[in-house]
């Protein structure tokens, strides 16, 4: 820039001057040791980094709200039938006693299941792939023919799909991982997980069984305690089947709600019906 240049810079109102897009996120350096404020040179930031979030949060918090959402769901509805149930009988010390053994001994089982869920996807993501290395290095052709297919139906010509393969070629570890992501749609599992969802799905089964257990602690007559008992429980499937709906994105997040009570209000029913069928002993 010349120095005319700059006295002409210097002369247009603040408003005028050259300035940079407000909408691009900006460095500002000298273009050389020497040069002014005036002499600057604007470089924007690649677009990329303004991506704050990246995916794989969002990947763990969905796991952690399905694992909550397998124990509440679970925990609410069991240990309410099975207090519907014994109600019958209307004896809340019978009641309290059979619902805090099946709440213990469902949250151990269902965390039990969660563990030994993640545990068989990790062995079977880990089979899978020691098969698709076995074929990258066996039948690579084969291997590059899938490729090609996986991006057929979406209109991508082999030719161009050759470069891509020519550069998973390079690395073969690459290439696996390519296969296994988009052949077998199977994403690598973390192994941490395992017990975290253990530990989520019990935790979460243990408070939603004490929803409908909690009635029969401060009334005594059971047949009372039931009426407050499913009152109490069917908000709380209604209320948790809404906002569950709400976090995974539903449109209708009132239908899961009122579907979420529904199942609850039917299996406490089907409960009480079949213990009243039951004869009793008479003393």
């Amino acid at each position: 820039m010349s120095k005319s240049d700059h006295i002409a810079d210097r002369s247009l109102p603040q408003s005028q001057q050259t300035s940079p897009p407000q909408h691009q996120s900006v460095n500002v350096r000298p273009v050389s040791p020497i040069d002014d404020v005036h002499s600057v040179e604007f470089i924007p930031e690649p677009e990329g980094e303004l991506i704050e979030h990246p995916l794989e949060p969002h990947f763990e918090g969905a796991q952690i709200i399905r694992d909550v959402i397998v124990g509440l769901a679970d925990g609410l509805t069991v240990p309410f039938a099975l207090a519907a149930g014994l109600a019958s009988l209307n004896n809340s010390r019978l009641v309290i006693t059979a619902g805090l053994a099946e709440i213990v001994a469902g949250a151990i089982s269902m965390g039990l299941g969660g563990y030994l869920a993640g545990l068989s996807e990790i062995e079977h993501y880990d089979n899978e792939r020691i098969r698709e290395v076995h074929e990258v290095e066996t039948v690579p052709l084969r291997e590059e023919q899938e490729i090609a297919e996986i991006f057929e139906p979406y209109g991508i010509s082999a030719d161009i799909v050759k470069p891509m393969v020519d550069v998973l070629k390079q690395n073969k570890d690459v290439w696996v991982d390519f296969m296994m992501k988009f052949e077998l749609n199977l994403e690598k599992p973390d192994k941490n997980r395992t017990w975290i969802s253990a530990l989520t799905i019990g935790t979460s089964y243990f408070i939603g069984g004490i929803v409908p257990l909690l009635p029969y602690v401060f009334i005594s007559t059971a047949i009372d305690a039931l009426y407050v008992s499913a009152a109490a429980t069917i908000v709380t499937l209604f209320i948790f089947g809404y906002f569950k709906a709400a976090m995974m994105g539903s449109r209708h997040p009132f239908y899961s709600a009122v579907q979420m009570a529904f199942v609850g209000a039917a299996a406490a029913g089907s409960a009480f019906g079949i213990a009243k069928l039951i004869p009793q002993e008479q003393h």
